[in-house]
């Protein structure tokens, strides 16, 4: 181990500057009476010097890191514990509130966790409001969400649209092959914007910033597959999917020769963004030719997009649908009737699904799903209450953290390394301890940091939550000594101008120290 050898080191290096210094040269001729011979150098007692522990080789780098003139108008919270003991190992600005980016998951996980459980599972009722005759039914089709998160390719076998196959089955089983209605959607489980507060409105196209609503398709995300034309000058081919037919494209882009033309300026780059109204898609730039791509995309409207996708895979099954809304009190004066209920995965599933990629749209549906099942309201009000509550619980005030959203996109979310810790802290004395762990990133193996601290005594140990905003950058998790010891800390930074990658080599370095060392009681003190 590094401490040991340092010590070893520094013991052998005594004992040599020692010999040197009491040695005599060999050709030197004795002058005056005789002396009585010197003690041996080797065989004088040595003070033993004992290796620098844990606690100090991370105080030593902290305060190396923070003199050093690169992060001088940088902002650094940084916040060790050993909770077995209580003792904290290393803290710098702990206290300071922090912009914690996707960080900001970790409450969010937490949150959901301890309000939901295990064993929750979205519900999404398809119902039926009308008359079936024979093979026709008069009436609508009606879909009530409540924000799952699931109905996407990643968590649908590659299909999203395999949700609706148990609603299609039973239609197909009750004989039904004409709707003489529409499909419609269904009350307003999570009311209110479709964004988040404070985020970044120039970033709405984006996938990562995609809007939410109760009824979510594919993550919000649309991939628009782009193939050159036939002819250099002529349009570009555009198709889309999950959804073929929505959003509405128009296409501006073309296709150029693979040999430039002198003196023609530079292409632009192929790019795909939304009218103003964000109903059609329109596909700019050039390609040249033999070329394809796929550019991805925010849904701009989540369920339109639910609404689109679920209408597509009725008529791939060849149930004809009208189009012509029958009002939900019409002369049958019947009820509603549940068709069936699309079940999400298990609970486990969608978390590991959230934490690992850092799925922006799956945090704010968590966030205010735990509002909705708590108040019986999904907006961003009551998940804001519910998630102070709780936190509030756990020793976490609204000094301590400001809890503006789920996913951490919001630039007015703000928290201490010291809370993030508390959140760790009461996560690891929870019965569901090992649910919230293993979904988090394990480094040098999967999620956000499978490509972090490889080969380092942290590869396959650490399991942390990152963030990453302008400016911003995070790390906070667990991490296991090499004597067995579970560690948390929270590594957090804001305003730096340095690139990322320094920042990122700060937190990695600090990890892979506590995960190859060993750590006790008494050397933690």
């Amino acid at each position: 181990m590094r401490t040991r050898s340092l010590s070893a080191a520094v013991r052998a290096a005594i004992v040599l500057a020692a010999a040197a210094a009491c040695a005599t040269p060999a050709t030197q001729a004795p002058v005056g009476p005789r002396r009585s011979e010197p003690v041996a150098p080797m065989m004088m007692p040595v003070a033993e010097v004992p290796a620098p522990t844990l606690r100090q080789l991370l105080q030593h780098t902290v305060d190396s890191v923070v003199a050093s003139p690169m992060w001088r108008n940088a902002r650094l919270g940084i916040l060790v514990v050993d909770p077995l003991s209580g003792d904290t190992l290393v803290e710098h600005d702990a206290d300071r509130l922090f912009m914690p980016a996707s960080n900001q998951k970790l409450l969010t996980g937490a949150i959901a966790t301890q309000l939901l459980g295990p064993s929750f599972r979205w519900r999404t009722p398809v119902l039926l409001h009308g008359t079936q005759r024979g093979a026709t039914f008069a009436g609508n089709v009606y879909v009530q969400g409540s924000g799952d998160p699931s109905i996407s390719d990643t968590l649908r076998g590659g299909r999203a649209a395999s949700a609706f196959d148990g609603a299609l089955a039973a239609l197909e089983a009750r004989g039904i092959r004409r709707i003489t209605g529409r499909v419609l959607p269904l009350g307003d489980a999570l009311p209110g914007l479709t964004t988040g507060y404070g985020w970044a409105y120039d970033d709405f196209d984006a996938a990562y910033s995609a809007a939410i609503d109760e009824l979510m398709f594919n993550e919000g995300e649309l991939y628009v597959h782009v193939k050159a034309g036939g002819a250099v000058g002529s349009r570009v081919q555009v198709t889309t999917s999950p959804t073929v037919r929505y959003p509405a494209v128009r296409v501006e882009a073309i296709s150029r020769s693979r040999t430039p033309v002198a003196g023609t300026p530079r292409a632009p780059r192929l790019e795909a963004a939304y009218d103003s109204i964000g109903h059609t898609l329109v596909v700019t730039g050039t390609l040249t030719e033999g070329d394809s791509t796929t550019l991805t995309v925010a849904y701009r409207h989540p369920a339109d997009a639910f609404m689109a996708a679920l209408h597509e895979s009725l008529q791939a099954r060849r149930i004809a649908v009208g189009g012509k809304a029958v009002a939900k009190r019409d002369t049958t004066g019947r009820a509603l009737d549940t068709l069936h209920v699309i079940e999400s995965p298990d609970f486990a599933d969608v978390l590991r699904r959230m934490e690992k990629p850092s799925q922006n749209q799956m945090a704010e549906l968590f966030f205010r799903t735990v509002g909705f099942v708590q108040t019986g309201s999904g907006s961003t009000d009551s998940a804001q209450a519910v998630g102070a509550r709780t936190l509030a619980t756990w020793g976490i005030s609204t000094a301590d953290a400001s809890y503006r959203d789920g996913s951490g996109l919001s630039r007015h979310d703000y928290v201490t390394p010291r809370a993030l810790v508390k959140v760790l802290d009461t996560m690891r004395q929870s019965p569901h301890f090992a649910l919230f762990r293993d979904a988090l990133p394990i480094a040098g193996v999967d999620g956000t940091i499978r490509n972090r601290m490889r080969d380092t005594p942290a590869q396959g140990n650490v399991r942390a939550k990152t963030g990453t905003l302008d400016k911003a950058r995070s790390l906070s998790g667990y991490v296991t000594t090499a004597n067995g010891r579970l560690v948390l800390f929270s590594m957090l930074a804001n305003n730096f101008t340095v690139p990322v990658r320094e920042v990122e080599r700060v937190q990695d370095m600090l990890a892979a120290m506590i995960a190859g060392g060993t750590l006790t009681v008494s050397s933690a003190r």
